[in-house]
């Protein structure tokens, strides 16, 4: 196709609350890998969606000519879905298979098209992404996260899609993957969009756009770039409203004095006339004089008014306001911790690396572990273990504490109901006020959370899962995160980094941000590995393979 293009001309769209996410947008895609950031929930994802035609702008269009292929944020597949699937390319594998089976449909010929080699080029992009294990017809539901987020992304570059829309890919990817989508991303020849909080990923691209309440901004240039010339003019837009606040100050005191001075000058023309035995119908004109001129003077000081305030108003608008992210840590974090928090005796896991290979273990009260390993391993299946989610085959968990467990997948929220209501049921005896006000200060507002949890931005529902993990009547003592710093925005992590650092209880977490974990102090690392499990101290990196092998 000649001149592909894919460009939003004055987009708005309406929250089904009847809440305006963004209005009056403008974005034209070329072939410049650019990046969309901003704040979460400030509309990013339902962006892309209008882009790739997932979504309907409710003014304005969006225009597409050629072909896009989106990977949403959240990979949630039908229980039934293959790995083809998964990756976009089971129609044409079926068409294969039928053709092979001696079919001469115009439809399925025409389904194949140019890619008779796709059985090939999906195992080749597999093996790439460390998947050459899994085949097209597996079912996906047997895949992790990462595992799940790399097939997708196998699916976007055998799309050949004139643009690629990409929403947070790197969540959930290990340091080897995560350096393969740097590399993939450089080399696509062709139109990106790639929404993101990776700071790494970010670096790749060539053009920054940002989404905020004032609207679209176009840097033109990379991530650094950007955040030079986002301090530039943040500093500079505080400066404008200093000024014009100084100005609106100043012409107030111009106004008193120029009031005062008319109110001397009537009452002295008042005195002089009195004093000077004036005729009444004489009195009478200078008064009338005297109320005209006030009147004038009402009206230029009140135009005055007006334009020292519209002043102000339009510098304000230009100061994006920095909302402060506030995570309270359990109350467990002021108690003592008790000796133990869990016991794992001869736990063996079903499924990934270490499957097979029983795993003896004692998490002290106030140990901090960082459950390291790579995708599809079995960290995941052990959170799930440890919070008695899933039953290991052999041996037995035993917990001493109350337990608090963050899955990838948001399993604690209903996405058909309100988060508010929710967070009521967790705690029996809880204030609402109280609570109102936790969500607000993790960026939570009263609309956010009244509306069905499926509806919220990506940030916004880990944000509400973690509210739920954490504000409940029992406390936990033991807290399971399962990669939490994804979808999070920068002062979103910093917060929750802020209050890991704070909390006292048992913590396992898992995550592949190394900036993020070297926030937590953690003190353990359990390892899983082909070799089996393997434990060692935290800051211990340059002993990567040795330790106490379990």
């Amino acid at each position: 196709m000649t001149n592909p293009s894919l460009a939003l001309q004055r987009a708005a769209f309406v929250l089904p609350d009847g809440r305006t996410l963004f209005s009056a947008i403008d974005l034209e895609l070329d072939q410049r890998r650019t990046a969309l950031i901003g704040r979460n929930g400030v509309g990013k994802s339902v962006l892309a969606q209008l882009l790739c035609g997932r979504l309907e702008p409710t003014a304005g269009r969006c225009r597409r000519n050629g072909r896009v292929h989106y990977l949403a944020q959240q990979i949630v597949p039908p229980a039934e879905a293959t790995v083809a699937q998964v990756a976009g390319v089971a129609p044409v594998l079926a068409a294969l298979a039928r053709i092979e089976a001696g079919s001469t449909a115009a439809a399925d010929f025409d389904r194949v098209g140019e890619h008779w080699d796709m059985r090939q080029r999906l195992e080749a992009v597999l093996r790439e992404h460390d998947l050459g294990h899994l085949a097209a017809e597996q079912p996906a539901h047997s895949l992790s996260g990462g595992e799940l987020t790399r097939v997708a992304l196998a699916g976007a570059w055998l799309s050949e899609a004139d643009f690629l829309v990409l929403d947070e890919p790197s969540n959930h990817l290990d340091r080897a993957q995560r350096e393969l989508l740097q590399r993939r991303l450089r080399e696509w020849p062709r139109g990106l969009l790639l929404v993101s909080h990776d700071r790494e990923l970010l670096r790749t691209m060539q053009r920054i756009v940002e989404l905020s309440a004032a609207g679209l901004h176009d840097y033109g240039g990379g991530y650094d770039f950007h955040v030079a010339r986002r301090a530039g003019e943040r500093g500079q837009a505080a400066q404008e409203l200093a000024r014009a606040r100084l100005e609106r100050r100043r012409g107030e005191a111009e106004l008193r004095e120029q009031r005062e001075r008319q109110q001397r000058r009537q009452s002295r023309g008042q005195r002089e006339g009195r004093q000077a035995n004036q005729a009444p119908i004489l009195l009478g004109l200078q008064k009338q004089r005297s109320e005209q001129s006030a009147g004038r003077l009402d009206q230029q000081q009140t135009a005055r008014r007006e334009a020292l305030a519209a002043q102000v108003s339009a510098a304000a608008q230009r100061v994006e306001p920095e909302q402060d992210i506030v995570v309270f840590a359990p109350a467990a974090a002021a108690a003592a911790a008790p000796r133990r928090a869990a016991v794992l005796d001869q736990v063996i896991l079903p499924y990934g690396l270490a499957a097979g290979r029983p795993l003896d273990l004692v998490i002290a009260g106030g140990q901090r572990i960082g459950l390291t390993g790579a995708n599809g391993s079995g960290k995941s299946t052990l959170l799930k273990v440890l919070c008695a989610a899933l039953a290991p085959p052999g041996g037995q968990c035993a917990l001493h504490v109350p337990v608090a467990y963050l899955g990838q997948r948001l399993e604690l929220l209903d996405a058909q109901q309100a988060l508010l209501p929710q967070l009521l049921a967790l705690q029996a005896r809880a204030n609402e006020a109280e609570l109102r006000s936790r969500l607000a200060l993790l960026g939570l507002d009263s609309a956010a959370v009244a509306c069905p949890a499926g509806q919220l931005s990506g940030g916004e529902r880990l944000k509400a899962a973690l509210a739920c993990a954490l504000y409940r009547d029992q406390p936990a003592g033991l807290l399971l995160l399962d990669e939490p710093s994804n979808h999070l925005d920068l002062s979103s992590l910093q917060a929750l980094e802020q209050m890991l650092r704070q909390y006292h209880g048992a913590l396992v977490v898992v995550s592949h941000d190394a900036a993020f974990l070297a926030q937590l102090g953690l003190d353990t690392r359990l390892e899983i590995g082909a070799a089996g499990w393997c434990v060692r101290p935290w800051s211990d990196e340059s002993a990567a393979g040795e330790g106490t092998a379990l």
